[in-house]
C-alpha cells in the first residue's frame, strides 16, 4: 500500500537526508529520557510527507538554502509532538506498527516529551528570522489546537454532518500539511497569488490524508496502517464511512453504529466493518477524495510550472492510491 508512498521518500532521498540529520541533532538533550523518548518515535518510521511539501513547495519557487530543511525539520516536530499527546489522549497502544511512546515510557513521559518536541519546533521557527513565517505557524498550531478538542467533543456524537466532520479534519489534521506548503513558498519569496495556491494546496492534501486514512481504518491491516484496525470505532470516533452509513444505511446498521459510537465499543467492530465494506461507504469517502485531488491540482495551476509542480500533483493522486 505504501510503495508510492516510499517512492516520495526516494526520489526526495537526499533532501530528506539533510532534515533527518537537523532532526537528529534538534533532538539531542542533556536529559535522557528526552533522548530515549524523541529518538524512539522520530527514528520509528513515519512518511515525512510534510517536510516533503515544505521541500518541494519551496523547490518550486526555486528555494535551495537551508532554512528549508530547518523549517521542514520544524514541521516535523510539531507534527511528532502531537503524535505523542494524541496516543496519550487516545490511549493508543500501536503507532506506526511499534508500541506507542505513552505504552513504552507511561503517560507522563510521552506528554513532556510531546512539550519538549513542540518548543524545540518553535525554536527552529525563530531561527528563521522570518515574522510571516512565525505569524503562519503560530496560527496554524492553535488551530490544530481547536480541532484536537473539536475531536474530543464530537467523541460519540452520531448526530454529525459531513460539513462538521470536514472542519473538524481540516483544523487537526489539514492545517500543518496547509502550513507546510505556505511556509515553503514564504521561504521562496512567493508572490501573493503563488502563497494563496500552495495554502490551498496543502489543506487539499490534508483533507485528502485524512479522508484515506479513514478508509483505511476498514480496508488495511496493522501491517500495512501500523495501528490496530477499527481504532477510530473503539475511540468511538465518527469518521466519514460511518457517517454515511448513519445516514444512508438501514435501521439495523445506523442501529449498530450509534450504539458502537456512543459508547465507544468496538465489540461489534466486524459486523459494523461487514455494513461498510458491503456498502457503497468506502466507495464514497474514495470519490469524495478524487474530488479533492481535482482541486488541489487546479491550486498548481497559479505556480510556475516545473518538476516540482509535476511532483506535488503526483503526490496529492499517489496519496489517494493508498486506500485502493
Amino acid at each position: 500500500m505504501y510503495e508510492t508512498i516510499d517512492y516520495f521518500q526516494h526520489e526526495n532521498q537526499q533532501d530528506l537526508n539533510q532534515v533527518n540529520k537537523i532532526i537528529q541533532e534538534q533532538v539531542l538533550s542533556d536529559v535522557v529520557l528526552i533522548n530515549q523518548i524523541g529518538n524512539y518515535i522520530i527514528t520509528s518510521g513515519g512518511k515525512r510527507l510534510r517536510p516533503i511539501t515544505v521541500i518541494l513547495a519551496g523547490k518550486v519557487l526555486g528555494s535551495e538554502n537551508n532554512m528549508l530543511y530547518r523549517q521542514a525539520a520544524m514541521i516535523e516536530f510539531i507534527h511528532t509532538s502531537t503524535l505523542l499527546h494524541d496516543d496519550v489522549v487516545d490511549e493508543s497502544d500501536l503507532r506506526r506498527g511499534k508500541e506507542t511512546a505513552n505504552r513504552v515510557f507511561g503517560n507522563a513521559a510521552a506528554v513532556l516529551v510531546g512539550d519538549f518536541l513542540y518548543t524545540r519546533a518553535f525554536q527552529l521557527m525563530v531561527s528563521a528570522n522570518n515574522m510571516k513565517l512565525m505569524k503562519v505557524m503560530s496560527d496554524a498550531t492553535n488551530i490544530i489546537a481547536t480541532g484536537e478538542v473539536m475531536q474530543l467533543i464530537n467523541i460519540g456524537n452520531t448526530a454529525i454532518t459531513k460539513d462538521e466532520y470536514l472542519q473538524v479534519i481540516e483544523n487537526k489534521t489539514a492545517k500543518l500539511f496547509e502550513a507546510a506548503a505556505q511556509i515553503g513558498g514564504i521561504l521562496g519569496n512567493a508572490n501573493p497569488k503563488e502563497e494563496e495556491a500552495l495554502k490551498n494546496y496543502g489543506r487539499y492534501m490534508g483533507l485528502i490524508f485524512q479522508i484515506v486514512d479513514d478508509i483505511l481504518d476498514y480496508s488495511g491491516n496493522v501491517e500495512t496502517i501500523g495501528k490496530n484496525v477499527g481504532d477510530d470505532l473503539t475511540e468511538g470516533k465518527p469518521t466519514l464511512p460511518l457517517i454515511y452509513l448513519l445516514h444512508h444505511g438501514s435501521d439495523k446498521e445506523k442501529k449498530s453504529v450509534i450504539h458502537a459510537l456512543e459508547n465507544a465499543d468496538s465489540s461489534n467492530f466486524e459486523e459494523i466493518h461487514q455494513y461498510i465494506t458491503q456498502s457503497s461507504a468506502l466507495q464514497y469517502c474514495y470519490e469524495e477524495a478524487e474530488k479533492i485531488v481535482q482541486l488541489a491540482q487546479k491550486s498548481l495551476l497559479a505556480l510556475p510550472q516545473n518538476k516540482y509542480t509535476d511532483t506535488l500533483s503526483l503526490l496529492v493522486e499517489e496519496s489517494v492510491k493508498r486506500a485502493s
